[in-house]
C-alpha cells in the first residue's frame, strides 16, 4: 500500500502539526486519522455541556488528540535525541498519545457519568474490533495493537511510555488545559509548555518519566494551573446543573420507552448495558445524535421529557446555589423547602431538584505521583515541595440545583 503523502492540521495552540508521510510512523498516523472511527471524534464536544457555560468551549476530541500527539512527538523526540534505545518504541507511543480518546462518548465525560460507560474500556474494544484500525496498525506489526492497549493499561514495558499517555504529568493533560484555557477564555489556565519539555527527563536504571530538579517551578505553575481549571471550568456550577439535565432527560426517556419516537442507535444506548452494545452501536452515537432527540423531545406529550429538553436546547439551565457552608440540618431544611415549592407550582422534584457535590484537588498519588531527579536520587514531587503538598487537600463543594421559579420564594427569610 502506497504510503500517503505529508499532512498539516493548523492549530490554533500549537499551530501548523505536520505529519511526513514519507516517515513510517507518521504515514500510520495519518492513515489512522483518517478512518471512520477517529473522524467521528469531531461530532464529540472536548467538554461536553460547558459550551453553555463558556461559549468558545465548542473545540471537539478530535483537536484535542491531534495536540496530545503532537505534545507527544515533541517530548519524545526529544527524549530519543538523548537517549536512542528509545527510538525503538516511537510507534507505539505516538499512536497511543493519538488514540487515547478513541473511545468516547456523547458529551464526553458526561456520558461515562450516565450510561455507567468507560472510554478506556472502548478505546481499547476499538482497537481490536474496528476493521479498518486494525487493519493498520497490524499492517505495521501484528501486536501493535495489543502494545498500545497495553500503554493504557500502565503496563508498558518501559514505565516512560505509558507515563507519557496517562500518568499526573502526561501529554493528555499538557493539552486539554492549554486547550480548554484558551477555548474557554480562562487565562489563569495558560501554561509554559516550553518550560516544562526542557524539564523533563528520562532515568535509564528505572525506564522512568523524571523531572529535572531544575525544572521544579514549572512543574508546580502545571498542578496550580490544574487546580484552578478545575476549580473555576470543569466543575463550574453551571456545568454541574447542564450534565443533571442531561441524565435527567435521558432518565425520563427510559421511563417513556414502547411510545417514544427514538432511533434504534439510542435505544440500545438506553435500553443495553453499555459494554453490551455492539461497535456498531457504539460508534453511531455523538453529540449530534443525542441533540436531535433533544430538539424532537421538546414537543412531545410529556410535560417533564419536554420541558427538560426545551431547557437544555435553549440553554435556560437550573439555578445552583452552594450549600457547602450550611450544616447538615440546615442543607436538609432548604432542601426539604425547595421540594415543597416544586410541588407547589406543579414540578415534580425527582426532575428538578437535587444537590450534587464536586471535589478539586490540585494533585495526587495517582500512579505514585510525579518522580522529581533531586541530588538524593528521584524522589516523589510533593517531598520536595511544600507547594504540591498543599494541593494534594482536597476541597469539596455542594450546590443545590434547582429551576429559576422558586428562588424568589426559596430564599426568603
Amino acid at each position: 500500500m502506497p504510503r500517503p503523502s505529508s499532512r498539516t492540521y493548523h492549530d490554533p495552540l500549537h499551530g501548523a502539526i505536520t505529519l511526513d508521510g514519507a516517515d513510517p510512523t507518521e504515514a500510520l498516523l495519518i492513515q489512522l486519522i483518517d478512518t471512520p472511527a477517529f473522524q467521528r471524534l469531531r461530532r464529540i464536544r472536548q467538554l461536553g455541556p460547558a459550551s453553555l457555560t463558556f461559549h468558545g468551549a465548542e473545540g471537539s476530541r478530535f483537536t484535542h488528540s491531534l495536540g496530545v500527539m503532537y505534545v507527544a512527538r515533541r517530548i519524545f523526540d526529544r527524549l530519543t535525541a538523548r537517549y536512542p534505545v528509545l527510538q525503538q518504541h516511537r510507534t507505539v507511543t505516538l499512536c497511543a498519545a493519538l488514540l487515547h480518546d478513541l473511545g468516547h462518548g456523547p458529551f464526553s465525560h458526561t456520558s461515562e457519568e450516565i450510561f455507567q460507560s468507560s472510554h478506556e474500556f472502548w478505546t481499547r474494544r476499538i482497537l481490536r474490533e474496528s476493521p479498518e484500525i486494525r487493519g493498520y496498525l497490524n499492517a505495521v506489526s501484528p501486536s501493535l495493537a495489543d502494545q498500545i492497549a497495553q500503554v493504557y493499561l500502565k503496563q508498558s514495558p518501559v514505565p516512560l511510555i505509558s507515563q507519557l499517555i496517562t500518568s499526573q504529568l502526561d501529554c493528555d493533560r499538557l493539552d486539554y488545559l492549554m486547550r480548554d484555557s484558551y477555548f474557554t477564555g480562562a487565562s489563569y489556565g495558560k501554561l509554559d509548555l516550553d518550560r516544562i519539555v526542557l524539564a523533563l527527563d528520562y532515568d535509564p536504571v528505572t525506564q522512568q518519566l523524571v523531572v529535572a530538579r531544575k525544572g521544579l517551578a514549572a512543574i508546580e505553575h502545571y498542578l496550580v494551573v490544574r487546580y484552578f481549571m478545575y476549580a473555576q471550568v470543569y466543575n463550574h456550577p453551571k456545568n454541574i446543573a447542564a450534565s443533571w439535565i442531561l441524565e435527567r432527560i435521558l432518565h425520563r426517556a427510559r421511563q417513556l420507552l414502547g411510545r417514544l419516537p427514538i432511533d434504534v442507535t439510542l435505544l440500545a444506548w438506553l435500553t443495553k448495558p453499555n459494554e453490551s452494545l455492539t461497535l456498531k452501536e457504539y460508534l453511531k452515537a455523538d453529540d449530534g445524535l443525542l441533540m436531535y432527540h433533544f430538539q424532537q423531545w421538546s414537543d412531545y406529550e410529556d410535560d417533564i421529557l419536554s420541558d427538560l429538553c426545551r431547557r437544555y436546547c435553549d440553554r435556560n439551565l437550573f439555578k445552583t446555589k452552594s450549600i457547602s457552608a450550611l450544616s447538615d440540618a440546615a442543607r436538609q431544611s432548604i432542601f426539604s423547602k425547595a421540594r415543597t415549592l416544586l410541588r407547589q407550582q406543579g414540578f415534580n422534584p425527582d426532575y428538578y431538584l437535587t444537590v450534587q457535590t464536586s471535589t478539586t484537588r490540585g494533585y495526587t498519588l495517582y500512579q505514585k505521583g510525579i518522580n522529581l531527579l533531586s541530588d538524593q536520587g528521584i524522589c516523589e514531587l510533593s517531598e520536595l515541595s511544600p507547594l504540591v503538598q498543599t494541593l494534594t487537600q482536597p476541597s469539596h463543594r455542594a450546590w443545590l440545583i434547582y429551576p429559576r421559579e422558586i428562588e424568589p420564594q426559596l430564599w426568603a427569610d
